[in-house]
């Protein structure tokens, strides 16, 4: 039992396994909307376009949180700007504007390379968090909790029906904005966790999973926020004894769960698609 319990003696390995769990749930809460609305590549744009800003702001020396959020809101107009002036199509205008984001922000690394460590952006370094970047973390998290607590039955409606929204006196230009600023918010605060690459992977897979487990989106909410909390603190728990990336250990169960959810979720899994199959088509065996 003792050895159980060992990550609970290192306060490094605590603070992660806290933070990993604050993080996990914020993601997850959000990851209702994203998959709703089918923003996975908006939000994969996103986690990719903050790097040149987390890289600016390790060479300014001001909070990283800074740095990528507004990183994260240009590269957001940027893409919305193309959009509007061209016809090209928005998947080709994220790729685009994403992946120029992105080269920056390698490039930036590059130049820079003492002063820029590039695995913990792009992986993550949970484990090497000081307080400084906790409480950023921390207020951020907070911030996007508040934010959709308060204006989740507007965040649903707009993510559901836009039209429908603007018709009952929505504003859904703000709310998609708003959308737009929880997303990049949420990708800041995930980035220490489980870094650039998989920021996309906190984002999105909690929430589908959950959509496999519910057709009630408040449920949904809550089941999504409670995947990503626990599996987070789970693989950061987890990470200690494997030895391995932080990222990488969440990563990987929340995929497992997702898998598990997929093959036997009672209502959308494979299995009940299967039997439902089976009910509607009966084999007559007395031939």
């Amino acid at each position: 039992m003792t050895t159980w319990l060992t990550p609970f003696q290192y306060d490094y390995m605590f603070t992660a396994m806290w933070t990993c769990t604050l993080i996990g749930g914020v993601c997850g809460l959000l990851s209702g909307f994203i998959t709703l609305k089918g923003w996975s590549l908006m939000g994969d744009a996103l986690s990719h376009a903050i790097v040149p800003g987390v890289a600016l702001a390790y060479l300014a020396g001001v909070p990283f949180a800074l740095g990528a959020f507004t990183s994260g809101i240009l590269a957001a107009g940027a893409m919305a700007f193309v959009k509007m002036k061209t016809p090209v199509r928005e998947d080709a205008v994220i790729g685009i504007v994403f992946t120029s984001f992105f080269a920056l922000g390698l490039l930036l690394i590059s130049l820079y390379p003492s002063r820029v460590d590039l695995k913990s952006i792009i992986f993550g370094n949970i484990l090497g968090i000081d307080q400084a970047d906790v409480r950023q973390v921390v207020i951020v998290a907070a911030i996007c909790l508040l934010v959709i607590v308060l204006k989740w039955r507007d965040l649903l409606l707009f993510c559901f029906d836009p039209n429908q929204a603007r018709a009952l006196g929505l504003r859904a230009g703000f709310l998609h904005v708003l959308l737009l600023l929880l997303l990049s918010a949420t990708a800041v605060a995930a980035l220490q966790a489980v870094g650039a690459i998989l920021v996309i992977a906190v984002l999105v897979t909690p929430g589908a999973t959950a959509y496999l487990l519910t057709d009630r989106f408040g449920v949904m909410l809550l089941l999504g926020s409670a995947i990503g909390a626990v599996t987070s603190f789970i693989g950061a728990y987890a990470s200690f004894f494997l030895n391995g990336e932080t990222g990488g250990c969440i990563v990987t169960l929340q995929t497992l769960v997702f898998l598990t959810a997929l093959v036997f979720a009672p209502k959308h899994g494979l299995l009940a698609a299967r039997r439902a199959r089976a009910r509607a088509c009966p084999v007559d065996i007395s031939s």
